[in-house]
């Protein structure tokens, strides 16, 4: 059986996994931009009920741009994001993949708003691509 964990900085806030990723994506929109800090957000999609959080979590909803909005869990404490439930995919929780603190992760199959995207990033062969 698999088993991940995923914290936050204080290690305050957790996501056990006992699961492999369904999905693994790179976002390149602005709000991800600015709520990672990064020039891209990259996260892991996996069925609910192999996820198992843990710990106290501040919600901030966003709506995107297809009017859908998505609950994202941060550290009250360190302000840490943990995970976060799309309400278009109400089957599965969504984990960034830097809060595992585990390099050898599954590396991305899709990349999406690519307009977006800063001209230096190369996503890996063989990955879906969308504007």
């Amino acid at each position: 059986m698999t088993l991940r964990l995923a914290a936050c900085s204080c290690g305050q806030l957790t996501a056990r996994v006992t699961a492999e990723p369904v999905r693994v994506s790179v976002c390149h929109c602005l709000a991800c931009q600015r709520r990672t800090g990064g020039p891209f957000a990259q996260q892991a999609r996996f069925p609910r009920e192999q996820v198992e959080v843990a710990g106290e979590s501040t919600t901030y909803v966003r709506v995107g741009d297809e009017g859908t909005r998505a609950h994202f869990h941060f550290c009250p404490r360190c302000g840490v994001t943990v995970w976060y439930a799309p309400e278009a995919f109400p089957d599965f929780l969504v984990i960034p993949v830097g809060v595992f603190a585990e390099p050898g992760f599954p590396a991305p199959t899709v990349s999406v708003y690519e307009s977006r995207k800063h001209p230096w990033v190369v996503m890996p062969a063989g990955a879906e691509h969308y504007d």
